[in-house]
């Protein structure tokens, strides 16, 4: 079974989107989404709606719409069309408002904006993202002092998109340090990293799965040989249980899923920018 999808907000749709993807993923259902953001006028919210109930005449199924909007006009017009239409804010709002004895005093953009309560955690986002960026791959062993994680492993096995989304999602300055074939002879963690123990986590990966990923970037290369991913990936594993560095499998891991795991472990704190 496939269905339209729609995400809509007048924001970025970011809130849209991962509530819909997040109920969506509770069904056996392939989908074909669409994202719209920034629907904040009403000539837009009824081109919007055409859009929808144009697919609705095509298929003969109920668009589903997932929606975030401020306005009563564009809602209004949302809420009209053919689709399905939930409100992914609205059913938390009115028992929220009950307890806190609070009216809601919706606006536009507070919650991805850069209004004045949350300039000063984009800037320091800003700051984390510039910083894994200048530490990818060992490219800079300097200012390790500043980093929160430093994340060790095999070349390919997810340090960088890893290290890039804990930076991006989360505001964590991370590093990154590759151990390469040329290291295995004598493999030992290098005195750079030794002052930093603490803040040091590996990243492994199952051998087949890594020569599969290797081969995609050269291919019938001895890099990506089951032979050489299988004797790298042993080495490494074996470096982080002599030197009490604590490691994960990124195998069956998405990047989100691995990035939330090391928070959890290291026992960090977790910032949602």
């Amino acid at each position: 079974m496939e269905r339209n999808v729609f995400f809509i907000s007048d924001g970025t749709a970011i809130t849209a989107e991962v509530v819909g993807h997040a109920v969506l993923s509770q069904f056996p259902l392939s989908t074909a989404s669409f994202t719209l953001p920034f629907v904040e006028s009403e000539t837009r919210a009824l081109e919007v709606r055409d859009q929808i109930n144009a697919l609705y005449k095509q298929s003969g199924e109920r668009p589903l719409v997932f929606y975030s909007i401020v306005s009563p006009l564009v809602r209004t017009i949302i809420e009209a069309s053919d689709g399905f239409c939930q409100d992914v804010v609205q059913a938390l709002v009115a028992p929220l408002q009950q307890e806190l004895g609070l009216a809601p005093d919706p606006v536009a953009h507070r919650t991805h904006g850069l209004t004045a309560t949350n300039l000063t955690r984009y800037d320091a986002r800003i700051a984390a993202i510039d910083y894994t960026l200048a530490h990818d791959d060992g490219i800079s062993m300097r200012n390790l002092d500043q980093a929160q994680i430093i994340l060790l492993g095999v070349s390919r096995c997810g340090k960088t998109p890893t290290s890039i989304y804990l930076a991006m999602q989360y505001g964590i300055r991370a590093a990154n340090y590759p151990f390469i074939a040329d290291d295995m002879d004598n493999l030992r963690l290098p005195a750079a990293l030794k002052p930093f123990h603490d803040k040091l986590f590996g990243l492994s990966i199952d051998p087949e799965r890594l020569a599969a990923i290797r081969d995609a970037r050269l291919n019938n290369s001895q890099y990506a040989s089951l032979r050489q991913c299988r004797l790298e990936v042993n080495e490494v594993e074996l470096l982080f249980r002599n030197n009490q560095i604590p490691y994960l499998n990124s195998t069956n891991h998405s990047v989100e899923e691995m990035a939330t795991k090391i928070i959890d472990l290291l026992g960090m704190n977790r910032r949602i920018y």
